[in-house]
């Protein structure tokens, strides 16, 4: 990557992302890949979130992040390494439909009725995640048990 200098993403770092509408929502980069998107909308980016209450955690492109289209506004270190973890997420074998939950790099056979509410572990594309941010959710639908 000669004269490209690559942009280094760090757990705790609270990311701008602009929507469509002139508004803007708020990422936090948790390990796993995972980001906690904010509930908070704000008119101006400089209105960052002041509590951590998300809308939903999900896995986020690399390429998201180091795109430049998302800009990172401060870093919110967690309290603690285990904070620091998105929480459980589901998954479905698609030929044997056999539950499964995965949570800190493991993953662990599990009941339907354990995967209920929980979200279907996937990794997410920018558009993806400012849809569902926007209410539009064709990605979401089959995303949760």
């Amino acid at each position: 990557m000669a004269g490209k200098k690559r942009k280094r993403i760090k757990i705790g770092d609270v990311y701008a992302i602009p929507l469509p509408n002139g508004k803007y929502a708020y990422g936090r980069i948790f390990k796993d890949a995972g980001i906690g998107i904010y509930k908070h909308i704000a008119d101006s980016i400089e209105d960052i979130p002041k509590g951590e209450e998300y809308q939903f955690i999900v896995g986020v492109y690399e390429y998201v992040l180091k795109s430049g289209d998302w800009t990172v506004v401060e870093n919110r270190p967690f309290k603690s390494d285990d904070e620091a973890y998105p929480p459980p997420s589901c998954i479905i074998d698609s030929i044997s439909s056999e539950y499964s939950i995965y949570h800190k790099g493991e993953i662990r056979s599990a009941t339907k009725s354990e995967c209920e509410g929980l979200e279907v572990a996937a990794v997410w594309a920018d558009n993806h995640i400012i849809d569902r941010i926007m209410g539009d959710d064709k990605w979401h639908k089959d995303d949760k048990i």
